[in-house]
């Protein structure tokens, strides 16, 4: 499954997302607790640095930039310095702004943490100073912001309500950006507040509550598997959900569909450093799914991914795509999924180009595996970070005229067997006698082949070194080839018919109708 997200990934495009919310700033104080204070039994903290991070509705914008999405934020701020603070860091990293209000009755809501220092090291928090105002949006504040967000849902692919239940999302207002949103088919995914009446969120395309929100939702405690899928079902009928993706998290996320079919999305051990931000993550990793038409089953597969390397991390970062898909190259693989046509295959290799791998290429017919075969595989392994071995197809090996019997393997065996080996990443079939056009459109790092060539007796070394690559040749175990192996078995064969089986073509079987 890694190598089909691989591809999820690289098809998300750059959607335009309108995110809804309560934008927030968070303020680190930092310093070292030097003393306790002669004036009061407090910790007096000498201060070193201060840091503003974005926080709230805010914060999952900034996940959607890392995420290299178009996004537009929408919600209200404090005419004060504070509320220019945010929205000049989300402009920094173009983000549109301009359904953002500036509301002078009201403070922007900012969470300031003190973080001490013992000894100079082992930071703690020591206080959360908040201020912020939690009541509702005034009806002229709700409409000047329905004004500035309604026309603008149409030149949108999905909205993301981040609802921390500090005003903006007002029944009214999530009211009427639902109805319109469902009326333009533009999906809506909602990240709930805890404590409120879900029915705010009626409508919506689907909810991102975690397992303590779904049970004060739903009135009963989510523990198990089961749980979550019973929530997700009563979450569904009673908002008209699509679905709901009920996040447990280290058992993954439990996805309950409108139509009743549920499925648990496990995510992988990791080691947990901070469990801040990984809400938001999964919601702007299932919104930029959203907006690019991803299924819900692998929209829950990116969260986990996504969730899952927030949550290795110290405090709230934005997690790139490429770390994403860093995260699922290093993954268990099938021996299935090795096997892609050229097509996928160029994706794969493009992104760990990207990432700064080393890109090594074989190719042959490997008709009968053998320790010669293997030994070099492992050499070619050891020389960059993938190997892909590119096999001859079975008119391609017939073309080369080794002889009447072979393959003695089919395409499909050959390739599955190389699969199985654990240094090859990838195998793809070739029709083509030489490997010229491959080399062209993958363009590996390294050529090499087993044998005693030289650099130029290798097929194909000119359009490798045409574009920067290199050419290898490796080494090989004396006395073993397939072709000596086949004279060896023919020679001792007493049987005629005992040889016609064993060195005809075989092929797998073929599946039976239905």
């Amino acid at each position: 499954m890694s190598y089909h997200l691989i591809n999820t990934i690289q098809k998300l495009g750059n959607p335009k997302i309108l995110v809804l919310g309560d934008l927030i700033l968070d303020r680190y104080i930092w310093g070292n607790a030097e003393r306790i204070s002669q004036e009061a039994p407090v910790i007096l903290l000498r201060e070193d640095t201060q840091e503003v991070r974005l926080g709230g509705a805010a914060n999952v914008a900034n996940m959607l930039i890392g995420l290299e999405s178009q996004v537009t934020m929408a919600g209200v701020v404090g005419n004060d310095f504070d509320g220019m603070a945010v929205r000049e860091a989300l402009s920094e990293k173009g983000v549109n702004c301009s359904p953002m209000i500036l509301d002078a009755s009201r403070p922007t809501t900012v969470k300031q943490r003190f973080m001490g220092r013992a000894q100079q090291r082992h930071p703690h928090q020591i206080l959360r100073v908040d201020r912020e105002e939690t009541t509702p949006l005034d009806q002229p504040t709700s409409e000047s912001l329905l004004n500035l967000v309604l026309p603008m849902i149409s030149d949108h692919q999905a909205i993301l309500v981040s609802d921390y239940a500090k005003g903006v999302c007002t029944p009214e207002v999530l009211a009427c950006v639902l109805e319109e949103a469902r009326r333009l088919e533009v999906p809506v995914i909602v990240d709930p507040c805890p404590g409120r009446d879900y029915q705010i969120y009626s409508g919506a395309t689907a909810i991102t509550p975690n397992r303590l929100e779904s049970s004060r939702a739903v009135g009963f405690d989510v523990k198990s598997c089961d749980d979550a899928f019973r929530a997700g079902k009563q979450l569904c009928h009673e908002l008209n959900l699509d679905y709901a993706f009920v996040t447990l998290d280290s058992d993954g996320i439990a996805l309950t569909q409108a139509n009743g079919l549920t499925e648990l999305l496990p995510t992988r051990k990791r080691e947990v450093y901070d469990i801040t931000g990984a809400g938001d993550m999964v919601l702007a990793t299932i919104g930029v799914g959203s907006a690019a038409g991803i299924n819900p089953v692998d929209l829950a597969r990116l969260a986990n991914v996504a969730g899952g390397l927030e949550v290795e991390q110290i405090g709230v970062v934005t997690i790139s795509r490429e770390e994403m898909l860093a995260d699922l190259l290093m993954g268990a693989r099938v021996t299935s999924e090795k096997v892609l046509p050229l097509e996928e295959l160029k994706r794969h290799v493009m992104a760990r180009q990207k990432l700064g791998q080393k890109v090594v290429l074989t190719n042959g017919c490997f008709d009968v595996m053998h320790v010669g075969h293997v030994t070099y595989l492992e050499q070619a392994a050891a020389e960059g970070d993938c190997l892909i071995v590119a096999v001859n197809s079975d008119e391609s090996v017939r073309s080369l005229e080794k002889g009447p019997d072979r393959p003695i393997f089919g395409q499909a065996h050959r390739a599955s067997m190389l699969a199985a080996l654990e240094g090859i990443d990838y195998v793809v079939i070739f029709e083509e006698t030489t490997p010229c056009e491959l080399l062209r459109q993958l363009k590996p790092n390294l050529l090499v082949k087993g044998g005693t060539y030289e650099k130029e007796e290798i097929v194909g070394w000119e359009i490798v070194e045409s574009y920067g690559g290199e050419v290898r040749a490796l080494g090989m175990t004396p006395g073993i080839s397939t072709t000596e192996i086949l004279g060896t078995i023919r020679r001792n064969q007493d049987s005629d018919t005992v040889e016609s089986a064993l060195i005809r073509p075989i092929e797998p079987p073929k599946r039976k109708a239905g």
